[in-house]
């Protein structure tokens, strides 16, 4: 990749005194980087952090309603809990939910487990810390902290020389140096683990970029560019197949891929698309692999040079890659983008077939390659088979940890709590049932029900007061007149018998539910 001179320092450097307090926006982002660099309140951000720049949202996308928004976090939450069963035996389901997007509330700590890096960050535990302690080798430090303003300067993030943006980029690049010291730093590595820093802490970033780097796209970043050089033969191969008006084309004015392809793919399209449209690129890159690279790659080429109208008007070399380096906006539009990128018939056999054929050639008119890369693993499924996790490396960490004070001591829970529940209620079942006095006088001899009334019950033999011993219970209330066992004066008719009464007939009945 060309070399880019630094031309912003002027800018850059803006001193902070230049800048009144009173103009400090108050709802601008935590690190307030954009201020510092003298972007206040006039200048507005986009939902994305953008300050401006070609990838700022112009607002004209259409967001999810919240409903729906709700329900795909809940979904996502849910695999995320259970997350190597979902990848396992619903891997399609799982594909499908990057296919729509996945909620932006989740998309570092998603984009975490589908590259591995979760898996990696806890069997290497304390690694990174090491290495952010380490000096670092000053060759790569040098380069490093020359290239830190060139990415993405119009995100707020990155906006301000020395902010923490730039300081948590550097650590991050460093320590991939000195993780991987043969391979040391490309400049295509630093968009890429800013993209990764704007949706996560450093120590994520960093072992997301190692898993990038080795799994997705290995070799890409080693010396030479053999990776590279060599997956643009595939791509040239595999658009004879989507676009053969394309490829003669190309293969007419000799337009070799690296003079295109180069910055596509080693920056995951991050610096090409709109940033709509490079979030759901990537939901779908770290989910199903490097294809998802070479289908947005055969789209664009396919827009941009696939019918005759165009070549009419682009004859030439220069042209044609004039054309190349300003895509049309509505071809990198997220909704279209997506649309065509599924359509597109090339999968990660297709990918590996192509593969194997131009590395024969290569090695037929080049001789082997210098720089031996690990197997390339197609997609989020593949790399968790290749190196099982355990469960206690999915667990997800709260990232807010609040001081609570301790809980009152509990009863003990599980087994021996249920073991004794249980004993308590046989002991409740063992005990006999006690015949309490009704502490109201009762007619010795009920009169019998009239005819209107349904039959009554089967009789039930009970203990009377006349049949309980003397001593009064201590339960009974004071309020009970003496002679409440008496029966009643003979000049009183017999009063028609009571609900109320009726139901201290049956307090040993299993029939009825009313009681005294």
């Amino acid at each position: 990749m060309a070399h880019i001179e630094n031309g912003r320092q002027s800018f850059d450097t803006m001193s902070i005194r230049t800048i009144s307090s009173s103009r400090m926006d108050d709802e601008s982002s935590l690190g307030s980087d954009s201020e510092i660099n003298g972007f206040t309140s006039d200048r507005q951000t986009d939902k994305y952090g953008f300050i401006g720049g070609a990838q700022q949202t112009d607002g004209s996308a259409q967001d999810l309603p919240p409903q729906v928004l709700r329900q795909r976090e809940v979904k996502w939450l849910d695999m995320l809990s259970h997350w190597d069963k979902w990848m396992i035996k619903r891997f399609n389901k799982v594909r499908l939910r990057c296919q729509k997007g996945i909620p932006p509330a989740l998309r570092g700590r998603a984009w975490l487990y589908l590259s591995g890096g979760k898996v990696k960050k806890e069997q290497n535990h304390g690694k990174f810390q090491e290495l952010d302690s380490q000096p670092g080798d000053p060759k790569w430090v040098d380069v490093i902290e020359k290239d830190l303003h060139r990415q993405f300067p119009f995100h707020e993030m990155f906006v301000s020389r020395g902010g923490h943006g730039q300081q948590d980029l550097f650590r991050v690049l460093k320590a991939y140096t000195l993780y991987r010291p043969e391979e040391g730093y490309c400049q295509a590595q630093a968009p890429i683990a800013a993209v990764l820093l704007m949706h996560m802490p450093a120590e994520d970033a960093f072992w997301g970029l190692v898993q990038i780097c080795e799994k997705y796209l290995p070799g890409y970043y080693s010396p030479g560019l053999e990776a590279i050089q060599l997956d643009g033969e595939i791509l040239f191969a595999l658009l004879r197949r989507v676009s053969p008006l394309a490829y003669r084309h190309l293969e007419k004015h000799k337009i070799d891929p690296i003079l295109y392809m180069t910055e596509w793919f080693m920056c995951a399209f991050s610096r090409t698309l709109p940033w709509a449209s490079v979030l759901r690129v990537w939901d779908m890159f770290l989910c199903d692999g490097v294809k998802i690279i070479f289908r947005v790659g055969l789209v664009l080429l396919k827009c941009m040079l696939g019918t005759r109208e165009k070549l009419k008007a682009y004859q030439g070399q220069y042209e044609t890659m004039e054309l190349l380096r300003a895509i049309e906006p509505r071809y990198m539009q997220e909704g279209f983008l997506v649309r065509e990128i599924l359509e597109v018939p090339v999968t990660a056999r297709d990918v590996e077939r192509e593969n194997y054929t131009q590395l024969k050639r290569w090695k037929k008119n080049r001789g082997e390659l210098n720089f031996k890369s690990p197997p390339r693993l197609h997609g989020a499924r593949i790399i968790m088979l290749a190196e099982p996790p355990r469960r206690q490396d999915l667990q997800q960490n709260p990232t807010i940890i609040l001081d609570v004070p301790e809980p009152a001591p509990q009863l003990k829970k599980g087994k021996e709590e249920k073991k004794s529940m249980k004993k308590r209620r046989s002991i409740k079942k063992s005990l006999p049932i006690l015949n309490i006095p009704n502490p109201y006088s009762l007619p010795s001899d009920p009169p019998p029900p009239p005819a209107s009334d349904p039959p009554a019950p089967p009789p039930v033999i009970i203990e009377t007061p006349e049949t309980l011993p003397q001593t009064v219970p201590e339960t009974v209330p004071e309020t009970v007149p003496e002679n409440h066992q008496e029966a009643p004066p003979t000049d009183v008719p017999p009063a028609k018998e009571t609900p109320l009464q009726r139901s201290t007939q049956s307090l040993s009945s299993t029939d009825q539910d009313t009681y005294l």
